[in-house]
């Protein structure tokens, strides 16, 4: 069976009574709630009037109105920030930095890349991986159609090989920005090759991969990025052990298998993608 009808038969069955849509109709109406507040993309103006205490109040200290939407109405897609309220004083402490940065978010001559690459490492918290950044892009250009509620690289990854039938190349050299744009166009070519889904809203499609195909635990923190305790061949090394992990499981490799297949992984960098590829097959068939 291809992935993608995997994909299809999952889509079939999916959110039978109606509860995740309605849901999602929540959703979508506070990111209408925010543009109407903050229409950036409409009026570039509107960012230089950006009000300080829409970012961070203080005494006392609290989260803005600004931070606090964007939170609430993405809390599905991943963890708040919340808990941490140095990001969003860093934001008000560097407020020109971060109109800056907005003005490339809603500026339509740009990519999703160069969105991603604008320098928001410049705000303190905002970190190598972006994933704050992430989610003020798309919720400034969500309605286009052309960027997912999908805030981590990896997860990002994870689902194009779980639902693509083509074999996608990766780029080592490729910047935080260039891969995220990579694996949000081939994932979306995914969603668009069938009727069904296609017709499905983007938020929707992200809650329905989220469930049919929950990534690894690649969750890492920003001081372990910062040190390098983490990297990306880890994460992927992570990400495989459990795809084999999940194949004993089902009694479709036996232990020696495993111990073989990890070998080949760590010993032939060039045959990972097809490797990934084809014991993935295995575990969906």
């Amino acid at each position: 069976m291809s992935k993608s009808s995997a994909m299809l038969e999952k889509a079939n069955v999916y959110d039978k009574t109606g509860a995740i849509k309605r849901e999602v109709e929540i959703e979508v109406g506070r990111l209408k709630e925010l543009r109407q507040k903050y229409p950036f993309a409409e009026n570039l103006r509107t960012i230089e009037w950006l009000d300080p205490d829409k970012l961070f109040k203080v005494n006392p200290d609290e989260v803005g109105e600004f931070f606090t939407l964007i939170e609430a109405t993405l809390k599905p897609f991943g963890t708040a920030n919340l808990s941490s309220s140095n990001v969003y004083r860093n934001a008000r402490l560097q407020i020109n930095d971060l109109k800056n940065t907005l003005r490339i978010a809603v500026d339509d001559r740009k990519s999703l890349a160069q969105k991603v690459d604008a320098p928001w490492e410049r705000i303190g918290g905002f970190g190598p991986d972006k994933q704050l950044a992430k989610k003020i892009i798309y919720c400034f250009n969500y309605e286009k159609a052309t960027v997912l509620p999908v805030f981590n690289n990896q997860h990002l990854r994870h689902f194009v090989y779980r639902v693509s039938d083509t074999a996608i190349p990766q780029n080592k050299h490729f910047s935080v920005g260039q891969e995220y744009e990579h694996y949000t166009i081939e994932l979306l070519k995914a969603k668009n090759s069938l009727p069904l889904i296609k017709s499905w809203n983007i938020m929707y499609f992200t809650r329905f991969i989220y469930e049919a195909y929950p990534p690894p635990n690649t969750e890492v923190t920003t001081e372990e990025k910062k040190s390098g305790a983490v990297t990306d061949e880890q994460l992927d090394m992570q990400g495989f052990v459990k795809l084999l992990g999940d194949l004993q499981k089902k009694g479709k490799i036996t232990g020696e298998q495993f111990r073989e297949y990890r070998s080949i992984w760590m010993q032939q960098a060039t045959e990972q993608q097809e490797l990934m590829k084809r014991l993935t097959k295995m575990l969906e068939t």
